[in-house]
């Protein structure tokens, strides 16, 4: 890589939308912008129950080992694209993990997927989406989920 080359910030959840988010990047780079991919993944730290109950040290191993099962497909995207990437996993509170970790990358811009999560879910929960856009000192893109029809016809 050189100098001139960015660092795109992609949130990896596991979930579809997550894919779209990664899938974007890489159309960017695709598209012409020098840049490679920084695949994010912040698991949130075990319930005091579970620590009550478990070996912390066990549950933070299952942890970052789920972690990297789910960048797994999004490393496999990248890979078949033949777009540069490098995966990072935390844990701790996703949208502060995910702005400190595009911060240590030096990135660009941090694209993530929207929840299509309920106005009450959204109340009563809060999106990580959301709270990235609100507190970000950089460029945030936000993928929408796809919907079922458009997915099958990009697929074909």
């Amino acid at each position: 890589m050189d100098e001139n080359t960015q660092t795109l910030a992609i949130a990896v959840d596991g979930s579809d939308t997550a894919l779209q988010a990664v899938r974007q990047g890489i159309a960017l780079v695709q598209g012409g912008l020098n840049a490679q991919l920084a695949l994010l993944h912040v698991q949130e730290p075990a319930t005091f129950l579970e620590l009550a109950t478990n070996d912390s040290d066990l549950i933070a191993g299952a942890a970052l080992e789920a972690g990297k099962d789910l960048l797994a497909s999004a490393e496999a995207l990248a890979q078949a694209a033949g777009v540069p990437f490098t995966s990072e996993i935390a844990l701790g509170e996703p949208a502060t993990e995910l702005l400190d970790l595009a911060e240590s990358f030096n990135a660009s811009m941090l694209i993530i997927g929207a929840r299509g999560v309920g106005a009450l879910q959204r109340a009563l929960m809060g999106s990580v989406s959301q709270a990235v856009l609100n507190r970000a000192n950089l460029p945030v893109l936000i993928v929408k989920p796809v919907e079922k029809e458009e997915a099958q016809s990009a697929d074909q």
